[in-house]
This record gives structure tokens, C-alpha cells and sequence, in this order.
């Protein structure tokens, strides 16, 4: 027999972080960071009470790209949707599963919501979905811990009958004769005993400096690395990230050879290119894998796979990209607003998914089970997840099994901001040996062990309940 819950309450906290060194996204920079923390209060049918926590940073640079909104006036709207979403969350009366209630939040109220505020902003671009989604994800992320809590489970063993009331024939529709979802649960694409260390990522930054040359003087100088090579020696990588700007190819083709002559000195395994979503003919891409082919053979087979390098919009700019992934995996990521998104990127020729918390639990949950069921890779990509929000990524990413591990850059970015999680969730936080553990994550929901974590939040923004 299922346990339907209802939630009574929401409590939002906003943290802001500093970041030690900027970081580029597309056209833009990021030098500070401001995280939405959700705690929420659910009830039972027998009047059982329990309480979950959730967190996302608000990223605005990644969830809505523009080039004239400045940073500012994007980072308030999405704390005000926030508080709208906080209000609405209090009287949304649906009652069932966590996953059930998030799916039919996203179904009934999310797109209204977000209608309804753009309305309101009339002459100024609109609020995009994925900017919607990224303020949404704490709550709905607060509200899948919450039910674990209650029940006194890992939430990742409630995916599942007796739990859950319907099938994924419910919410999701197969594309192949020889896909059906009936019968099948969240938890039937879900690896029943996920390995405990995950190979992670490093993020290498547009800015970031590679070698002593590149050193302005301003960097930090805090005790951590700064330079590539140290940051390889120091958590024992194998497996980076490099950022491309997607309109220079001349810099961008230079820098991946770099990164990747400095990788290959200090063994690390593989590569991956991120041209975020600034590319918009495929021939760009072609070239690029084609030239490092001819010209750096080794690079070419230590490049795992593609990151989105096209507009976020898929409707907008249906590109086929099967050139490209006649030659490597080509991951869709921006573009992955919920399985609808992903159905029609499989069509254009995308072959894996890059999977993020970001855009809640319940829709990273119902893509990953579409993308395995139809044969496609999967990723987890981060968000630069501090505190909280790294927790449920790396659960994720083990329990979904990745084409390779994890990314994992907050640890690079703003260290100190982690340090009273890190105390409890030491192989978490610090990678080692190029991996992350998360083996003291335990317990009930997603295992925080949230009573042990010493951190003083700031004064609510919003209490309801």
C-alpha cells in the first residue's frame, strides 16, 4: 500500500558565495554565487510528520543566457520566483508519492507560474523554463528527502512499489516498438547497488590559468591550487573538462590541445569538450574532432564525448547533429528541459544526456529512465553544487550509471563554502585519487545526516506552515 503525504510547510534560506576564482559560462562570468536552500514539512494520512531539505544554486549565467538583462536583474527575478514558488508549494493540496506530487507540480503549476510572471515583466525578455526549473528544484529535491525521512528509508529505495502508485507508462511515452513502460518503475533503471567512488570531472575554465605563463598575479593565494598541473597531482585526476567558447576556433582548438598536452604529462584518461550552447552550425564542430584526429591522434581518443554545443532552445534550433556523432557521443544538457525534450533530441541525432539535479529530482528521474530505456548515454553534470546540493548529484550519478563518474567542481571554485558538510562528508568534498566517495552518506532521504552538519543558516526569507 502506498503512503500518500501532503506538504504543510516550506521554509526558504538564501546563501550567498563568493567564488575564488571567476568562472565563464558562454559569454558570461560568474564570481559569485547565491544558493537557494528549501526546507519543507510533510504529513501523512495518519498525521506523521517528517521534514526534508533541498538546495540549488541560483546560477543565473547558465539558466538564462542573455546578452541584455544584466546578471543583477536575472538574479532577482529568480529570487522572486522563489518566493512565489515558496507560497504556492505551502497550499498545493496534491497528495501521493514525492516523485507523484513533484511530477504534477511541473505538470499543473510550474508553467503557469512562470507564465504569470512574465506577464508581469512585459517589454523585458522573458523568464526562460530552465531558469523555472533551476528555482523549482530545491523545493521539489526538499520534498523527495522529506518522504525517505518519513517513511525512515534511503529515498532512493522508495522509487518503487509499494510506494508508488503508477507505473512509468503514467508519465512517460516509448518511441520504439520494443520500449514499454508498463510495469516498469524509476527504480527497474536504477543500478540496485551503485558503486561508492565515482571517477569525477574537473572543470577547466575558459579563464583558468593552465601553465606559469598565464598567471596575471591575481590569483588567489588561499592554499589551494591554482594551476592545472597541481590540481591534477593534488586530487589525482583523471578526467577533465575543458571549456571552449564555441565562436573562436582558432582559441579554441589551441586550448583543447593544451589542456590536453598537460593531461596527457600527468596520465590523466579522458577529456571532454564543452562548447556551451554557442555553436550553431555542426560543421564547427566536424572540423574541430576532425582536425584533432589528423593532427593529435592520442587527444582524439582520450576525448570521450561532446558536451551541448548548441542553443539551448530545441524547438527553436532543431539541428541535427548526426555528423557529429558519427564521430563521438554528443550530449544533450541545456536543451533537456524534461524526456519530451530528450525524445526530440534523440530524433535529431543526440546520443547520450547529461543529467542534473538542477532541474528537480522527479524530471531527472523520468529522463534518465526514457534515455536508458532507448539505448542513449548518460552523464550528471554539475551546477558548481556546494553545501547541500552536491549530495543528491552524486546519488544521481551512481544510482543512474554514468558513461563516467561524476562532475564535481565546487570544490574548486569555492571550497571554503562546503567546510561544515565536509566535516561529516569528508570524501565528498575533497577528491581523492580522482574520485568522490559518498560513503558516509546514510540514513533516511538522501542521507545529509543533516543534524550533524554545524552550519549557522541566515534568517529565513520565507516561512510558511
Amino acid at each position: 500500500m502506498s503512503i500518500k503525504v501532503r506538504l504543510i510547510g516550506t521554509t526558504v534560506y538564501f546563501l550567498p558565495i563568493q567564488m575564488r576564482m571567476p568562472l565563464k559560462f558562454g559569454k558570461e562570468t560568474v564570481t559569485e554565487v547565491l544558493c537557494c536552500r528549501v526546507r519543507v514539512e510533510i504529513v501523512d494520512e495518519n498525521g506523521k510528520q517528517a521534514e526534508g531539505w533541498g538546495e540549488t544554486p541560483l546560477i543565473a549565467q547558465w539558466g538564462w543566457a542573455s546578452e541584455t538583462l544584466s546578471y543583477s536583474e536575472r538574479l532577482e527575478t529568480m529570487k522572486d520566483f522563489c518566493l512565489r514558488l515558496a507560497k504556492v508549494w505551502s497550499k498545493f493540496d496534491e497528495s501521493g508519492h514525492a516523485f507523484e506530487i513533484g511530477h504534477e507540480f511541473l505538470r499543473q503549476v510550474l508553467p503557469s507560474l512562470l507564465s504569470q510572471i512574465n506577464e508581469e515583466r512585459t517589454g523585458r525578455e522573458p523568464m526562460p523554463y530552465l531558469a523555472a526549473l533551476i528555482c523549482n528544484s530545491p523545493f521539489d529535491i526538499a520534498l523527495h528527502d522529506a518522504y525517505g525521512n518519513l517513511l525512515g528509508f534511503p529515498v532512493y529505495e522508495t522509487y518503487r512499489p509499494p510506494f508508488m502508485r503508477h507505473d512509468l507508462s503514467t508519465y512517460l511515452e516509448p518511441d520504439d516498438e520494443s520500449v514499454d513502460f508498463r510495469g516498469k518503475y524509476p527504480a527497474d533503471f536504477l543500478l540496485p547497488n551503485p558503486p561508492r567512488k565515482l571517477p569525477v570531472w574537473h572543470l577547466v575554465g575558459a579563464k583558468d590559468p593552465l601553465t606559469e605563463e598565464d598567471l596575471t598575479g591575481d590569483e588567489p593565494n588561499d592554499g589551494y591550487p591554482v594551476l592545472l598541473r597541481d590540481w591534477i597531482l593534488r586530487d589525482g585526476l583523471k578526467c577533465l573538462k575543458v571549456k571552449l567558447s564555441g565562436t573562436d576556433f582558432d582559441w579554441d582548438y589551441k586550448r583543447f590541445v593544451r589542456v590536453g598536452q598537460i593531461a596527457m604529462q600527468h596520465d590523466v584518461l579522458w577529456l571532454t569538450a564543452d562548447f556551451n550552447c554557442t555553436v550553431t552550425d555542426p560543421e564547427y564542430v566536424v572540423e574541430f574532432l576532425d582536425k584533432l584526429m589528423l593532427e593529435h591522434p592520442r587527444l582524439w581518443q582520450m576525448l570521450l564525448y561532446i558536451e551541448q554545443p548548441f542553443p539551448y532552445d530545441l524547438e527553436s534550433h532543431p539541428i541535427d547533429v548526426r555528423t557529429i556523432a558519427a564521430r563521438k557521443p554528443i550530449f544533450m544538457d541545456e536543451s533537456a528541459h524534461d524526456w519530451k525534450f530528450v525524445r526530440m533530441g534523440r530524433k535529431l541525432g543526440w546520443t547520450g544526456v547529461a543529467l542534473k539535479t538542477c532541474k528537480t529530482q522527479t524530471s531527472a528521474l523520468l529522463m534518465q529512465a526514457w534515455a536508458k530505456a532507448h539505448g542513449m548515454l548518460l552523464m550528471v553534470q554539475d551546477l558548481t553544487n556546494p553545501m547541500l546540493a552536491l549530495i543528491p548529484h552524486v546519488l544521481l550519478a551512481a544510482y543512474s550509471g554514468t558513461l563516467m563518474g561524476v562532475e564535481a567542481n565546487a570544490m574548486q571554485f569555492y571550497p571554503q563554502a562546503s567546510e561544515p558538510e565536509a566535516k561529516v562528508h569528508p570524501g565528498l568534498y575533497r577528491r581523492q585519487n580522482g574520485c568522490v566517495d559518498w560513503s558516509t552518506v546514510k540514513g533516511s532521504g538522501f542521507g545529509y545526516r543533516i543534524t550533524e552538519i554545524e552550519r549557522d543558516l541566515p534568517e529565513p526569507v520565507w516561512i510558511s506552515g
